[in-house]
């Protein structure tokens, strides 16, 4: 079927909650994508950061059939040999001492927030000094579950959804002042993104960080990072953290983790190993011995193909090229370059409407997401080469000189 007929059928059968490109993608390869027509893109989206080592990558599709073949899911009221491994790997990648797996980002923010709350609470926080007050940041994104979208600092995701969960605040991003004047003995834990992707690829400074480290432990509230877009390469190290050196108590992580395979997770200090005791959180699908057999994969596919460096690599490339396109006068819809590694973004100027400019990148051949609002996103797969990105920037700054300023 041609994409007319299938969108024709979707629009019939599938809620509309999304505003989806009228595109029906059929097959992938690398960062390539076909439709259902039989046009081929360049795929600088990723599936918003997800696709992290490529479409269809051998060793992925081998890991996820064989595994299938043998053992899919136990439940956790067992334990299952990958999900065992997998903990294993991330432990010794990371500074954290114990895993915790769910499914998805949104699952994994809320276990960030259970977490603080009930940590606090087992170690005698409760009554009068109970420890209940999180604290994020404006224009964060989170996820779309009840606590993580009262935790996203944006409110046209809020819009008919409340009312939200009680006690979370949003403080300006960036901003240590306002956030000290936040932070409590009241406050169960600060979440920050290390870099605000839906929020317009804007990247915390480690002065920010640091000092936001230093205010959690002046009052003994927790500090946890929500890396479900920045973690797992996509900035160039395994973790965004690892660029300030700012320790966080606890991390959440998903997207690129299992290359597509739905999975989130949690990483967690070791002194808040108990901060969920047996019974208080939980999850069916989480850590089942297929997703967490293509979690495996993926970090075999990093090392293999030394991804995380390539990341950086690249990253720094296609910096480079964005900064070039924004200090370009032949380019006046551009306004600022954007990012770190490979979550990078272009800011499109007020005068110019980024959606019909996103649309004509898409047109000529390149898949693009818009963040913040006005801002290109550029959440390549890790294996994106130096010359697919220049393919892919040449489109854009066509698309960038063709755009007209608003009526």
């Amino acid at each position: 079927m041609t994409n007319e007929a299938l969108i024709s059928v979707a629009q019939q059968v599938l809620l509309g909650n999304y505003r989806s490109a009228p595109l029906v993608f059929v097959e992938g390869k690398g960062c390539r994508l076909t439709d259902a027509d039989g046009k081929s893109y360049l795929d600088l989206c990723a599936g918003i950061a997800v696709v992290s080592v490529g479409h269809s990558h051998p060793e992925l599709s081998r890991a996820i059939g064989a595994q299938a073949a043998q053992l899919m899911h136990v439940s956790n009221l067992f334990y299952n040999e990958r999900a065992i491994e997998l903990g294993q790997q991330l432990t010794q990648r990371t500074p954290f001492s114990k895993f915790y797996f769910c499914n998805s980002g949104a699952e994994a923010n809320e276990t960030l927030l259970k977490l603080a709350r009930r940590y606090h609470h087992e170690r005698g926080a409760r009554g009068d000094k109970a420890r209940t007050k999180i604290i994020t940041a404006l224009q964060s994104f989170h996820g779309r579950s009840m606590g993580a979208l009262t935790m996203t600092g944006q409110p046209k995701y809020q819009e008919g959804m409340g009312p939200m969960v009680g006690d979370v605040e949003h403080v300006p991003y960036g901003d240590l002042d306002a956030l000290r004047a936040k932070v409590d003995t009241r406050t169960a834990a600060v979440i920050l993104e290390p870099v605000q992707g839906e929020g317009g690829v804007v990247a915390a400074t480690t002065e920010y960080l640091a000092g936001t480290r230093e205010l959690c432990d002046d009052v003994g509230a927790l500090f946890m990072l929500d890396e479900v877009q920045t973690g797992y390469g996509r900035t160039g190290r395994f973790l965004a953290r690892e660029w300030s050196g700012v320790m966080p108590d606890a991390c959440a992580l998903a997207k690129g983790i299992a290359g597509g395979f739905p999975l989130g997770a949690v990483g967690l200090r070791e002194e808040l190993a108990h901060g969920l005791p047996p019974g208080s959180h939980g999850t069916t699908y989480g850590g089942n011995a297929l997703a967490c057999a293509a979690a495996l994969a993926v970090l075999r596919i990093f090392d293999q193909e030394r991804l995380v460096e390539n990341a950086e690599r690249v990253g720094v490339h296609l910096g480079r090229r964005l900064d070039a396109l924004a200090a370009d006068s032949a380019t006046p819809a551009a306004v600022e370059a954007r990012g770190l590694g490979l979550l990078r973004g272009i800011a499109v100027a007020d005068a110019y409407d980024p959606a019909p400019i996103i649309a004509d990148v898409r047109r000529r051949g390149v898949l693009l997401s818009i963040a913040g609002g006005n801002v290109l996103r550029f959440s390549p797969p890790l294996c994106v080469t130096a010359a697919e990105i220049d393919e892919g920037v040449a489109v854009v700054e066509a698309a960038l000189k063709s755009a007209k300023p608003r009526s």
